[in-house]
Formats: C-alpha cells, sequence, structure tokens
C-alpha cells in the first residue's frame, strides 16, 4: 500500500502535473485549462502522497530496528518540500508577484526549482524502496515504462512548444521589423 500510494503520487501524478504546467500553457487554446489540470494533479499527487507517507511513518513504527535511513530521509525530504509547496500553492493568490512583477522570476524559480526537485527525488525513493522491498521484476518494469512514457511525451511537447515559441517570436519581430520599415523608431 505505502509504495503503491507513494508511486501513484510522488511518481505519477505531479510529474503529470509538471507537464501540464509546462507545456501546455504555451498553447493559448489551452488557458486555463493547463493551470486547473496542473492544480488538480498537484492536490490530488499531494493528497494520496501524504497517505503514502503517514503508511511508510506506520510502517516505520512496525519495524523496530529496522531502519532504511535513506529511504527515510528522501521521502521526509520529499514530504517536507511538497508541504510547503502545497501551502505556497494555496496561499499563492496572495503571495505570488504578478507575471509583469519585476520579482516574478524569482517566485518562478523558486517554484520550479522545488517541483522539479521533489519530483526527482520522489522517482529516486521510488526506486529504492523498490529494492527495500524486493519487489518483482514487473513491478519495476512497469514503473520504467510508465515514467519512460511521461518522459518521451516531454520530449515531444518540449520539441513543439519551442518550435511554436520560436515561430511566435520570429511573427513578433516580422510585425515589428514591418510596422517601422525595416528601421528603429525615431523616439523611444
Amino acid at each position: 500500500t505505502h509504495g503503491i500510494l507513494n508511486a501513484v503520487s510522488w511518481g505519477l501524478l505531479l510529474p503529470m502535473g509538471a507537464i501540464f504546467a509546462r507545456y501546455l500553457k504555451t498553447f493559448k487554446s489551452a488557458d486555463p485549462a493547463w493551470f486547473y489540470l496542473h492544480v488538480a494533479c498537484q492536490l490530488i499527487g499531494y493528497g494520496v502522497g501524504v497517505s503514502g507517507w503517514a503508511t511508510g511513518i506506520h510502517l516505520g513504527n512496525l519495524s523496530k530496528g529496522i531502519t532504511y535511513s535513506l529511504h527515510r530521509n528522501i521521502g521526509i525530504t520529499v514530504f517536507a518540500l511538497g508541504t510547503l509547496q502545497s501551502f505556497l500553492k494555496i496561499f499563492a493568490l496572495f503571495l505570488r508577484p504578478k507575471k509583469d512583477h519585476k520579482y516574478r522570476v524569482y517566485w518562478n524559480a523558486y517554484h520550479h526549482s522545488v517541483g522539479y526537485t521533489i519530483i526527482i527525488l520522489g522517482i529516486v525513493n521510488i526506486f529504492k524502496g523498490m529494492s527495500i522491498l524486493n519487489v518483482e521484476q514487473k513491478w519495476k518494469t512497469g514503473y520504467i515504462i510508465t515514467i519512460s512514457i511521461l518522459g518521451g511525451i516531454a520530449v515531444i511537447l518540449e520539441a513543439v512548444t519551442w518550435s511554436i515559441v520560436l515561430k511566435r517570436r520570429k511573427e513578433e519581430n516580422k510585425s515589428y521589423n514591418g510596422a517601422s520599415n525595416g528601421h528603429l523608431p525615431l523616439s523611444m
């Protein structure tokens, strides 16, 4: 139960939420749906992750004298960072600077770095847990296939979104140059 809850939450739902946020917001037609998909995956993932974390704490209490320090410490770190991220996401309506605010870049850097750290540590810890439990190879293979599919989707969407971004930049440059006949404006 502990492993399945954590694999679904930290290892599947959170990466899916990150994919929605990173790639779907590039498509103007996906606004604001990408945001709601992102938040839904993150909140559901965090909720399921809390259950998985609590189950892990319970298992640790039942296993006197048996300690998997690295797995436990990574799990605590993921849970703490996930809790911080969740609370700040809830208060984001009040704390997050507006899109054009000069401090927004710092908010984004914090949010992205903590989010990707949670995902990476979560996946690493899922594999640690599988090793501890000595699960059958089919479980490891299934999880590897699942995150490989998510990774493949991310790679494809990365290429698609970059092509869209570069196309938009090119169009913006053309419209700027066309409006000024290729010359810089006289007044700034």
